[in-house]
């Protein structure tokens, strides 16, 4: 459980209040459940879009609501853990993002409200029934991952434009993350290109996997993915060290040094989660809300990154290019 002080330091002053400082005041507000599959120092500042969202819509937090935070810190093994003691704590609302944690919260629930702020394919990996009309307790934002990972692969072949031999790497703990992969594999031998998929399911088989995929690659598809989100920093270090060139799907990636990443734009995915959570506290059934879709895509590239790696961007991509670091 996260401290109030950590908190409020993390959320610029928006108040959560301690579960047993405020067990009175819990009887008589909402609570809600947040379920982040990351850490405080990778995901907060999703959460804070999320609060700051919730109080545009009058849900103040420690007066008419409180939120109970859990971090998973990227570790499958947490998911189900954290989405039982949120359904111990009898919440009202349990938001989430990413394909396991939701899955892990219905499989805890099938009465609490669930809303996913990102989800890369809902329907495909099974969180809901379908977008119009999701059924049962869960609803939320489909990030379209899959749909938009034959894009992420065009991208990094612009960027590298002697990409042959692809390395795709992919958490397979995560439903989502297989089927972007295989999205990527297919994608990639349409084009002519040879494929070595990498397979992951705990942060200690991340530094034995560029060991293995030296010599093998000319740049490095990372399937998106909690565990990835979370070691993020490893990863791009151990990338730059092989010089290969990177993409994922978020920008956290990207500020972190590595090379371009393309996907939607998850503050703001998650400030349209809190619209989803507002509904619910007002009496909405989160099954009879359709599950909506990113209206905005942001591609980032590092140009340091890519000088350090010997890359020229073409003007033509650049112009492209939502965000540009420098």
């Amino acid at each position: 459980m996260i401290g109030r002080r950590e908190f409020i330091t993390l959320l610029g002053g928006a108040v959560v209040w301690p579960l047993a400082a405020r067990a009175q005041q819990a009887g008589k507000v909402p609570v809600i459940g947040y379920f982040g599959s990351g850490t405080p120092l990778t995901d907060s500042q999703w959460l804070a879009a999320f609060v700051q969202r919730m109080r545009e819509l009058g849900w103040v937090d420690g007066r008419n609501v409180a939120i109970e935070v859990r971090w998973a810190e990227g570790r499958n093994e947490r998911f189900a853990e954290i989405a039982a003691e949120l359904v111990r704590l009898k919440v009202a609302v349990i938001l989430t993002h990413n394909t396991a944690p939701a899955l892990a919260a219905k499989r805890a629930t099938s009465v609490i409200p669930i809303v996913f702020a990102v989800s890369g394919d809902p329907v495909g990996t099974g969180v809901v029934a379908s977008l119009a009309r999701p059924g049962g307790n869960v609803t939320g934002l489909s990030s379209q991952t899959n749909d938009t990972a034959s894009k992420r692969l065009e991208l990094l072949r612009e960027i590298v434009p002697s990409l042959r031999d692809l390395a795709v790497m992919a958490n397979v703990g995560n439903p989502l993350s297989v089927l972007e992969m295989r999205e990527v594999e297919a994608t990639a031998r349409r084009l002519g290109q040879e494929v070595a998929t990498f397979e992951i399911q705990r942060a200690d088989d991340i530094a034995p996997t560029f060991e293995a995929l030296k010599g093998r690659a000319d740049a490095l598809y990372v399937c998106g993915d909690p565990l990835f989100d979370t070691n993020r920093t490893r990863i791009i270090t151990l990338a730059l060290a092989a010089r290969l060139p990177s993409i994922s799907d978020f920008p956290e990636y990207v500020d972190a040094g590595g090379l371009a990443s393309y996907g939607p734009n998850f503050p703001d995915l998650f400030r349209r989660a809190a619209g989803y959570v507002d509904k619910i506290l007002r009496g909405a059934k989160p099954g009879d809300i359709p599950v909506e879709q990113p209206t905005k895509f942001d591609l980032v590239i590092n140009m340091t990154t890519a000088k350090a790696l010997g890359l020229d961007i073409s003007p033509t991509l650049l112009a492209r290019t939502d965000k540009v670091i420098e």
